[in-house]
């Protein structure tokens, strides 16, 4: 995953990045390089424990076109696979996945495609969940961003495109997995002079959407992260993973690094902290471990999450709706506890609130745990357990690091995984074992040894459908523009009879939303103002843009 280091390599210098004030170097025309590796970490420590005038409805805002078609050279076909078992059919804990990164071989050739779609089939998964936004580029042709500059991907390639045909034809659901906040990476930039690090990156000045320290640097060892706090980075963001979900036939989403980078003193760009002093009214600028500016940091990514879903779900209403959620440090028995967590309180990821929400459809944990490590068989279970109390309506999966662990160790924590009623995805098609990762085992003998061990004898590896649809869900999306200040507004949903149905803030575009809500008339409350939509059908009735303009008082003349 984005959130996972790539593989090792004795041949990739981290180019020297000042903290402030310069453009990023460019890389010339070298092979595409995977960032330096650190050594496997021991396991996480807990750190120490945040009247308007009347409404008059506006048009939507159009979306941006997107890139137009590129054509596609011929691809390789997949060869035939052996005969498959019949699969057993299955709901809750039907997925059985394998994420598909592009940090190396996989993606980036036609053969390469065919031979992946086909050791995937081999292996029994019903899932690929493939690298598609990777670093505000993308490993495919028809999206908002640029393609990915790699000097290993084929020319005019579309690897989702690809991927897509021959994965369909195999009945293999295919999410498209995109890095939500990840940028870039300073040591392989995207040389594309339309790419945002080359557009809004950390020379741009006001127009710098970079997430910041509180002393202006931005690099978390060699990437760089996108603040949610800044609207039009949020648009920017909106707008590439809509982008993919408009021109292509995928199954799902997949949001990856949709949180804050590690280390908690991060958001501290000039115009994120210009509106959150507005929208407060809080003065000076908030230390990191302040209650209310992490609340409110937290609440930027909520909101942003919230927007995705709901744009995704007016797109396509079947579209399933994942997220790749943070499990750092021991598991929480609650939810009291989980906001003492490093995932809560640190990157400020609340994903229990995304399922309570109804904004996820299926949770894939990163439970990246190795069973040598003291404490960690202990922890990978019950963070299964505790996604599965806050589950909601969303089914939930233990995303596995195969690239940590022997293929034994693996198949154990598969088996756990299923025996507790949850899915299973590994990490990663790449890397399936720890002595691809670390000894240099080859990736055909690693995949073999993994394909050997989980559907062997007594492997819990067999072949299961997965055709369930996302669950039903009514909702609505609107926006609130013409003032000053459109983020943080408190706004209410409520029934025909007044019954409070709930309650959201809007994002710093105007954005609002609310799920999983009753069939029948919706009214919504804004600054004291209401206006009345219904709901008749599953999906996501888009309300009239609300325009609220700002008053200004003027002193009264002086007799």
């Amino acid at each position: 995953m984005n959130d996972i280091p790539a593989a090792p390599t004795s041949s990739n210098p981290v180019l020297g990045v000042p903290s402030s004030g310069l453009k990023l170097p460019v890389t010339p025309t070298a092979p595409f390089i995977g960032p330096l590796l650190p050594p496997i970490p021991p396991p996480e420590v807990e750190p120490p424990v945040v009247p308007l005038p009347p409404v008059t409805p506006v048009p939507p805002v159009v979306q941006p076109t997107v890139q137009p078609p590129v054509t596609q050279p011929t691809t390789t076909p997949i060869p035939t696979p052996d005969p498959f078992p019949a699969p057993t059919t299955s709901s809750l804990g039907a997925v059985r996945g394998l994420w598909v990164d592009a940090f190396g071989p996989g993606l980036k050739t036609p053969a390469q495609v065919a031979q992946m779609v086909t050791d995937a089939r081999s292996l029994g998964v019903n899932t690929l969940f493939v690298q598609t936004i990777r670093r505000a580029d993308c490993l495919c042709n028809l999206s908002s961003v640029p393609r990915a500059t790699d000097a290993d991907l084929a020319p005019n390639f579309d690897p989702l495109a690809e991927v897509l045909k021959l994965a369909h034809a195999q009945n293999m659901r295919v999410f498209a997995w995109v890095s939500v906040i990840g940028a870039g990476n300073a040591a392989v930039p995207n040389r594309n002079p339309q790419h945002v690090l080359n557009t809004h990156g950390p020379a741009a000045g006001k127009a710098s959407w970079v997430n910041r320290r509180p002393d202006g640097s931005y690099l978390e060892g060699s990437d760089l992260w996108l603040d949610a706090g800044i609207p039009a980075a949020a648009d920017f963001m909106a707008d590439e993973i809509l982008s993919v979900v408009k021109n292509y036939d995928v199954d799902g989403i997949q949001l990856d690094r949709i949180r804050y980078p590690d280390g908690g003193a991060w958001g501290y760009s000039p115009v994120t902290l210009a509106r959150y002093r507005t929208e407060t009214g809080a003065a000076g600028t908030p230390k990191p471990t302040d209650p209310a500016w992490t609340d409110w940091k937290r609440e930027q990514i909520t909101a942003l999450v919230r927007r995705v879903v709901l744009e995704a779900r007016r797109l396509k209403p079947e579209l399933w709706i994942s997220a790749a959620t943070i499990t750092y440090g021991a598991p929480p028995l609650d939810m009291a506890a989980f906001h003492k967590s490093r995932t809560f309180s640190d990157v400020l990821q609340n994903w229990p609130a995304w399922t309570e929400e109804g904004l996820l459809d299926l949770n894939v944990l990163m439970n990246y745990k190795q069973d040598a490590v003291p404490n960690h068989i202990a922890w990978f279970d019950d963070w299964n357990k505790f996604a599965l109390s806050v589950r909601g309506k969303a089914d939930v999966a233990a995303g596995t690091a195969l690239y940590l662990n022997t293929p034994d160790i693996s198949r154990r924590q598969m088996q756990r995984a299923l025996d507790a009623g949850v899915g299973w995805v590994g990490y990663a098609y790449r890397t399936p074992g720890v002595a691809v990762y670390k000894s240099g085992q080859s990736q055909p003998k690693g995949f073999t040894a993994l394909k050997q061990t989980l559907t062997g004898k007594s492997g819990p590896l067999t072949p299961v459908a997965w055709n369930a649809e996302p669950p039903a869900r009514y909702a609505l999306l609107g926006r609130v523009v013409g003032s000053q200040q459109p983020g943080g507004r408190m706004v209410e949903a409520r029934s025909d009879n007044g019954t409070l149905l709930g309650k959201t803030t809007t994002d710093g575009n105007g954005y609002y939303g609310f799920t999983d809500l009753p069939l029948g008339d919706v009214e919504v409350r804004v600054g004291g103002q209401r206006w009345q939509g219904k709901l008749s059908a599953p999906g996501v009735v888009r309300y009239p843009d609300l325009l609220l303009k700002d008053v200004k008082i003027v002193p009264a003349m002086k007799k």
